[in-house]
Formats: structure tokens, C-alpha cells, sequence
């Protein structure tokens, strides 16, 4: 079945100009972004923790698969006290927040997609942040007009958006959920309260983070009072988060969004060396999105995920798209031919993400170009079998203005979990700080986000300007790629979706390619070799068979990068038999089910 783009997108609102008064010259601003991210170009957002082998696991009536054994646990309880996968998710949302606090929470933003299985309806919510209403192009511009060092605008309060995933929590669940809000929030504050033991990758973390104990407000959560970082098997008790837990479980967002927690908000980000400028406003002001799913067809399945501002979707259907030429089902799983070809493919859908993917608000989107079936052929033919491209162009698209090329660095720290309940609802969401331990501006026991540092550090160069420049109310560019995967009949197959910076990307089309192409379950999928290209090198995952493909590529051209890949996919599959769940073996997540 051809590519098509089904997406039904809303009408896009404006495209914002910005002044071009920068003190040095443009190829000087390209040179030193650049250099401010070359300090570490294979830079993970989460440590790798090492590896352990997990098996399917297998359900008749209802699954969760989360990153962490507590929270899993936490959406399985909810599922067999009757509760839906909307309120599962919620559940395990907050819990992750509690044992998981490095990668997702109250501070920080998420995209979720809802099938309604009664309805058959899919659904898109969006809870990214959003820049301050007083954001400008230049956020990440020194006073010489040069980019910030990376280390700089993360650990700083620059970086810190309007968070949303309280508001996407309380959307998702007025529109679908079944239990009552308040109890969804026990397990979160039951754990909180009696004390949670710290998991090696936690403990890990902690132990490696360069910026954590400088600041005074984790400091004191996360290290003892000699300043050593707590080890694994510590408990870990955090009784104002509870108390935070407890306000929004009373009287829902509004609880999070205004009064004196959001007053606490501002103040730690206008307190800190670095100050930035979110206003009560702006947390006021916030309100999550429902958008239209994007939808592509891929062989004679359907896989849909979400719209901008996240780029996943789209570029995991160009991926899909490029290689649909190709007879990957004739490869072997990981093979040599089908490496170099998903490479190929993803310098190319790559180079056309970063061009062109932004807020839709603010930048019209041109998906419907990007999607369609003659561009991809078209883009299609410059992959060779026989040698490289190297570094891919961005296509050339008809009466869309020129942009900026785009040197966002976007080393999330994220998390992903998958729900199917025993009606067939399911969600799947993707949830985010940025970095490890984001901003590291901790306030009433949760981390704040620095997911500001996912728009382009340069607004402009000599092509254009940035469509993922900095502007007040704007929400960054993510690659989050929460997707689920229909038949031709419209049945649901498989929900997915990972952690990863943008490499969520290739994570996500690699596991698709896997169950698709391949006929793997999902585990097996899942525990494949990660491999791919951000359109500046092939990377292969260290430590895995593939290295030993290196040589071979690197005779086509590829520059190679063996490098950790500690994706976190968390899969369920949806077969004639029942559900299988897949866990990532390079983290400490669990399949439950019933």
C-alpha cells in the first residue's frame, strides 16, 4: 500500500520574523554552534546502564509497560480495580515522576495519542511546553552574538518552559477517563510518603551528573549531607512532592498552573544565577492541545503518531517512506544491506526534520509535501546501494520560504509507556525534562524542564530564518514519537514508542521495520541492535553485533560512530492471540499483564 498522508491538519496561524542584529556574521554564528555542540556530538541524554535480556511477555485481557517496575506496577492495579488505559497512564505518569525523576514529571512536558476502541477514534494530545511570552530569537546568544556552551544555558534558568504535563494529564482524563482523578494519584503519593528504594540507573545517574550537585535545590535530595551522591538501595522519601500531589489530586491543574506553587515556580527560575523569565502568566496561560493524528501508510499497515511541534511522526513515515522500494522483508534482521539502507534513508528524512519541523503556530507546516508519494520516490532514487550519501541536502519544497538549517543539539531525557485495557482503549505517551535531571532547578521536590534548549540556538543564517527559532509562547520541536500501528482492516496492531533524544527516531522506525518487515514480536523488535543516522554519521550500538559491520560500511562511505544507544522502547503488540508486551533490555522497564 502507497505512502499517503492523512493527517487532517488545522489551518496554521503565522509565520513570526525576527531582527537580524547580531554582532558577528552569519557563517561565524553557524561555525560556533557547531563547536558548542561538537564538544560531544554521541552525547547520550541518559547514561547507558547496561544490559539485560527480557523475554515477551503475554496477556489475555490488559497490558502496561513502563520504565520502572513500580510504575508498571501501579497501571496494572489501576487496570484490575477496572479502571481504563487513560487512567492507567496518569497513574504510572506520577509515579515515574517519584522513581524516575531524571527523566519525566511535573516539571516537563509529553505527547500522548488515545485510541478509543468502542469509537474506533484515535486522538493526539499535545503537553509540550512553551517558551515565556518574553522569549526571544537570542535566548541562547551570548552578548557577542555567539551560542552559549551547552553545559551553560542547560543548568541555568534560560532553559526552563512552561511545563505541561499536569494539564495534558487532567485533558486526557476529563475527555476519557473512567476512575476517579483522585485515586489515580495514591500510589504516587503512597510511595512518596513511605519511601521508594533508589534502582541502580537512578543511583547511577546521581553518581555521574556534573551539574546535579551544584545545585542547592537537589542537592539535598540527592546526596547525602557529606556530599556523596545516595547509592542504589537507599530509600528515598519526598514528602513535598506528596503534598504537591495531593493539591492537584484535590483540586485538579488549576492547583499546579496558579497560586502558590506556580508563584514557587517563577521565583526558583528568577532565583537562580542564570535567571530566566517565565511569569505566572505564562503558567496561567498554559493549557494543553488536541491535534489530528498523523497518519502514513507503510507497507498495509497504518502508522500514526503525533503532528509538530513533535517531529517524530513525520520523519518515522519519510523513514518508512524511503525504504518502501526497497525489499526489506528479503533482508536478514540487522543485516549489512538493511543497516546501510535504513542509514540512507535517515539522512534523508533528517536533513528535510530539521529544515522544516516546527511549532505549526507559529511556522506553516508543509507535511503534505513531505508525505507525499512522488517526493519520497523522488528522494528515494539518491539512496544507492553502493555507497553513501554522507551529509543529505533538505529537499527542496515549492513555494516554501527558505529556512535556516538547524543545529539543536536535543538530548532529552525522556520516558515511554504503553497501556492497552480490556475494552482495547490504549495510550500511548511520551514524557520528557530534556536532560537527565533537566534544568536541575528542583522546586517542592519535582525538576524542572530545560526543554527550551530543544529550539535552534542560532535564529538565522544566510538561507533564512530558523523555523525552530526561540519565540515567546512557542513550543520547541521535539522528537518524541508515540505511535500506534493499524491494520488494513483498522484494527489496532502495535503501540509503541521510546526515550532517546532524536534518536527516538530511529528507535521507533527500526522497531517498526522489525515487526513490519521482519515479522519479529515485539520484543524481539525491541531487542534488536540499534542502528541509524541523524544525517551526521551511522551510528551502531557499542557493544552489539554490529560492530562488526563496520568495516564494511565504512568501504561505502559511511563515517561510522560505535557508540551506546540506550534506547527505551516499550512496545505491546495486539495479536488473534492476546497482547505481548516488550520491554527495552538497556533499561530497568517491565511488561505486566493479566
Amino acid at each position: 500500500m502507497p505512502m499517503r498522508w492523512r493527517a487532517e491538519a488545522a489551518p496554521y496561524v503565522r509565520s513570526l520574523s525576527v531582527g537580524r542584529g547580531l554582532a558577528a556574521p552569519l557563517f561565524v554564528l553557524a561555525l560556533a554552534a557547531a563547536r558548542a555542540f561538537a564538544q560531544a556530538p554521541d552525547a547520550q541524554p541518559e547514561l547507558s546502564s547496561g544490559y539485560s535480556a527480557k523475554q515477551a511477555v503475554h496477556a489475555k485481557r490488559f497490558m502496561v509497560v513502563a520504565a520502572h517496575p513500580l510504575a508498571a506496577r501501579a497501571g496494572y492495579d489501576v487496570l484490575k480495580s477496572g479502571g481504563n488505559a487513560v487512567d492507567a497512564a496518569v497513574a504510572i505518569q506520577f509515579v515515574l515522576n517519584l522513581v524516575e525523576p531524571q527523566s519525566s514529571g511535573l516539571g516537563g512536558g509529553a505527547f500522548a495519542l488515545f485510541y478509543d476502541a468502542a469509537k474506533r477514534r484515535l486522538s493526539a494530545w499535545d503537553g509540550r511546553e512553551t517558551a515565556p511570552a518574553d522569549a526571544t530569537p537570542e535566548r541562547f546568544l551570548a552578548r557577542d552574538g555567539r551560542p552559549l556552551r551547552y553545559p551553560e544555558a542547560v543548568g541555568s534558568g534560560k532553559s526552563v518552559g512552561v511545563p505541561g504535563v499536569a494539564r495534558l494529564a487532567e485533558a486526557l482524563h476529563r475527555a476519557h477517563g473512567r476512575a476517579p482523578w483522585a485515586r489515580l494519584f495514591e500510589p504516587a503519593i503512597r510511595l512518596a510518603e513511605e519511601g521508594f528504594e533508589i534502582s541502580p540507573r537512578l543511583a547511577q545517574l546521581i553518581a555521574h551528573d556534573r551539574l546535579l550537585r551544584g545545585s542547592a535545590s537537589a542537592k539535598a535530595y540527592f546526596f547525602r549531607a557529606d556530599g556523596s551522591p545516595k547509592r542504589a538501595g537507599e530509600r528515598l522519601r519526598n514528602l513535598e512532592l506528596a503534598q504537591v500531589l495531593r493539591r492537584v489530586a484535590a483540586e485538579g491543574a488549576d492547583a499546579f498552573y496558579t497560586g502558590d506553587i506556580a508563584r514557587d515556580i517563577v521565583a526558583a527560575v528568577h532565583a537562580h544565577p542564570v535567571p530566566g523569565d517565565i511569569a505566572a502568566g505564562d503558567l496561567a496561560r498554559y493549557r494543553a492541545i488536541e491535534r489530528d493524528p498523523l497518519c502514513a501508510d507503510y507497507r498495509a499497515q497504518r502508522v500514526c503518531g503525533m503532528p509538530p511541534p513533535s517531529s517524530g511522526a513525520v520523519t518515522v513515515a519519510m523513514i518508512l517512506g524511503l525504504l518502501e522500494r526497497f525489499p526489506m522483508s528479503r533482508m536478514q534482521p540487522a543485516s549489512f544491506a538493511a543497516v546501510h539502507l535504513f542509514a540512507e534513508a535517515g539522512r534523508l528524512a533528517y536533513a528535510d526534520r530539521d529544515r522544516y519541523i516546527a511549532d505549526p503556530q507559529f511556522v506553516p507546516q508543509p507535511l503534505a509535501q513531505l508525505l507525499d508519494r512522488d517526493y519520497l520516490r523522488r528522494r528515494s532514487l539518491l539512496i544507492s546501494r553502493v555507497r553513501s550519501l554522507g551529509t543529505a541536502r533538505p529537499g527542496a519544497l515549492p513555494a516554501v520560504a527558505p529556512r535556516a538549517a538547524d543545529t539543536t543539539p536535543e538530548l532529552p531525557s525522556t520516558t515511554h509507556l504503553s497501556v492497552v485495557d480490556a475494552q482495547g482503549n490504549a495510550v500511548a505517551l511520551t514524557s520528557s525534562i530534556e536532560s537527565a535531571f533537566g534544568s536541575r532547578i528542583m522546586v517542592r521536590g519535582f525538576l524542572l524542564n530545560n526543554q527550551l534548549t530543544d529550539f535552534a540556538w542560532v535564529p538565522h543564517d544566510a538561507e533564512g530564518d530558523a523555523a525552530n527559532r526561540v519565540e515567546g509562547g512557542k513550543r520547541p520541536r521535539s522528537s518524541m514519537a508515540p505511535t500506534l500501528v493499524f491494520d488494513e482492516n483498522g484494527r489496532l496492531r502495535l503501540l509503541i514508542g521510546s526515550p532517546g533524544g532524536n534518536q527516538i527516531i530511529n528507535f521507533v522506525a527500526k522497531a517498526l521495520v522489525g515487526v513490519i518487515d521482519w515479522k519479529l514480536d515485539v520484543q524481539q523488535a525491541i531487542s534488536l541492535p540499534s542502528f541509524g543516522s541523524r544525517n551526521r554519521g551511522t551510528e551502531i550500538e557499542k557493544g552489539s553485533a554490529l560492530e562488526a559491520l563496520a568495516p564494511q560500511l565504512r568501504a561505502l562511505g559511511h563515517e561510522v560512530r560505535v557508540i551506546d544507544m540506550p534506547s527505551g522502547l516499550h512496545g505491546i503488540a495486539v495479536t488473534s492471540d492476546g497482547l505481548v508486551g516488550g520491554a527495552d533490555p538497556r533499561r530497568e522497564g517491565v511488561a505486566l499483564g493479566d
